[in-house]
């Protein structure tokens, strides 16, 4: 195995956002190394929850594999009321919990990240190199030097990389390396998470339909496997972990409860912290090394839709046709999406607490009810479809304002073909140009864009399904399923709207 000393991007981590942001530079056929210092990905896991959005994302990368086993509409998830495990629930949810981009999914973390890694191994354009610690960096005018130390061989590297990207996790190092403070929502609460399997009938495990249990403070979530748990136990400032999670777990749900087998055991605080910066110079964040909300894997596509942004924004830069203003984007876009999650996190766990304490009152079952009824309609932001509205290289004027169901910033709806598949399905692997003005007037401006060296696929629709769902006649779809331009009509200056998109103009 050869010693690679430079890469055009070097990936820190290869957990799901660094595999994700690998797999999608070999979407653009842009090569890269991706470094991680552990062998194998983790056994034990919980399970993300991932939007149809994300899921669609995954499709698109080829891994269908992945997205097969999940591919059916969920039954919306139960979540379960409980003043202690033994009571009838006083309130059974089953929340509608959609994102604009379909049904959210509950996908075990485990078997993701094993078939991502698998996938890095597989893709000629992916150099993964596992065993490989990264220890520390320098910012030079023209990229970034990394020193990563390969552990079985106790042999220190020196990699110079035009794009470095930290997907390492929660405790980055390489955020750390470039001095990017987390600024935290509140003060921190202490949990211990343990993940245990249990054939208790006291929780009501649906195989394919996960299920939570909220029993006073702790949640406990299935993982979709039958009798697979993790429970998120909040734990005192000065309360001592137990090396002993039965008797935790027996503490908190109850004495009688039956535990086959203890899986594993972490331990985290829900501060939900937010990088200050994404990005300093050549280097960027995604994932959690940009984002810590925990309980880990309740915004999980978040993570992956950091990778699937930075992944094609990078490709663009590199394969020539994007400007700087596309990358400097990354952050204008992702790290909004990151503080409102944060806000519906924070709102949820805030619930919990709330419900919590109440219980621990003795409140009455009818008021407890009474109060999640009242939580569960407010409003969840997560279903605006604007999310990049405010986009630097996303084209706003006159007729492309905010209404209807196409947006600038927006995701594109994802609609049904009269044919069985999907209108994303159909998409390009840059950018695509969905005309349905019945006349093929699309087919002048891609031409033009493909002659200025912009990659767009022209996708004409005349498919009647996808006109009562589609407003605009002509929209311009990123690869991140993002509108980034729409109108009614062809545009005067088409150069203009190129030069915006692509991040050559602001």
């Amino acid at each position: 195995m050869t010693t690679p000393s430079s890469a055009q991007v070097l990936v820190v981590g290869a957990g799901p956002a660094g595999a994700v942001l690998a797999l999608e530079l070999a979407h653009h056929n842009v090569p890269c190394l991706v470094v991680e210092r552990a062998v194998a990905p983790p056994r034990h896991l919980g399970a993300d929850r991932l939007t149809g959005h994300a899921m669609g994302l995954l499709r698109r990368l080829g891994l269908a594999a992945v997205v097969q086993r999940h591919a059916e509409a969920p039954e919306p998830e139960d979540v379960e009321w409980r003043i202690g495990l033994d009571d009838d629930p006083v309130l059974v949810s089953s929340p509608d919990a959609t994102s604009g981009g379909g049904p959210d999914h509950r996908v075990p973390a485990a078997d993701l990240a094993r078939r991502l890694r698998d996938e890095l191994r597989r893709s000629p354009l992916v150099d993964l190199r596992e065993g490989w610690t990264f220890t520390g960096l320098r910012v030079e005018p023209d990229g970034a030097v990394a020193t990563v130390l390969d552990v079985h061989a106790g042999v220190r590297h020196t990699i110079a990389a035009r794009h470095l990207v930290g997907c390492d996790g929660a405790q980055s190092t390489v955020r750390r390396c470039v001095e990017v403070p987390m600024e935290s929502l509140g003060s921190p609460a202490r949990h211990c998470s343990v993940f245990f399997r249990s054939a208790d009938p006291r929780l009501p495990a649906k195989h394919g339909n996960p299920v939570v249990v909220v029993v006073g403070g702790t949640t406990s979530l299935s993982r979709g496997d039958g009798d697979s748990w993790v429970a998120h136990l909040p734990v005192g400032a000065d309360e001592p972990v137990t090396t002993d999670p039965v008797a935790m777990l027996r503490s908190r749900l109850g004495s009688g409860l039956e535990v086959a087998e203890i899986l594993g055991v972490a331990q985290w605080d829900d501060a939900l912290a937010v990088a200050a910066a994404y990005r300093r110079g050549p280097v960027f964040l995604a994932g959690e090394a940009a984002h810590r909300f925990h309980p880990a894997g309740e915004l999980a596509d978040t993570s992956l839709a950091d990778a699937v942004d930075l992944g094609w924004k990078l490709a663009a830069e590199i394969n020539g046709w994007g400007g700087p203003a596309l990358l400097a984007s990354y952050e204008a876009e992702r790290r909004p999406v990151a503080l409102l999650d944060r806000e519906l996190l924070a709102r949820s766990l805030e619930t919990r607490r709330r419900f919590s304490r109440l219980s621990a009152a003795g409140a009455a079952p009818e008021l407890l009810a009474g109060l999640l009824r009242q939580e569960a309609h407010r409003p969840d932001a997560r279903a605006l479809p604007a999310r990049h509205a405010t986009s630097a290289v996303v084209w706003h004027s006159g007729a492309n304002g905010l209404s209807g169901t196409i947006r600038p910033g927006g995701r594109a709806p994802d609609l049904r073909l009269d044919g069985g598949d999907t209108l994303a399905e159909r998409f390009g692997p840059q950018l695509t140009l969905v005309d349905l003005t019945g006349e093929a007037a699309g087919a002048p401006l891609a031409a033009a864009a493909n002659g200025r060296g912009v990659p767009v696929v022209h996708l004409p629709v005349a498919d009647a399904s996808v006109r009562t769902g589609w407003d605009r006649p002509l929209a311009l779809v990123r690869p991140d399923g993002h509108v980034a331009w729409c109108a009614d009509t062809v545009p005067a200056d088409w150069d203009a709207v190129l030069d915006l998109v692509s991040g050559k103009t602001t």
